[in-house]
């Protein structure tokens, strides 16, 4: 698969190379919401713990 053959992660159409990896504003717009709205997570463990006095 060549750089050219690579389909935006959001919706599968072509990219664009203004909006790169996306192929409009709208998808790189949807994949900026999902984070600030916690719809994508990194492993590891919690950043605040419950209950700080359990350490």
């Amino acid at each position: 698969m060549t750089r050219l053959e690579r389909k935006c992660p959001i919706c599968g159409k072509p990219r664009a190379a203004e909006h790169t990896p996306f192929c409009s504003k709208r998808c790189r717009d949807r994949d900026l919401l999902q984070w600030l709205e916690d719809g994508y997570a990194l492993p590891g463990p919690p950043s605040f713990p419950d209950n700080p006095q359990d350490d």
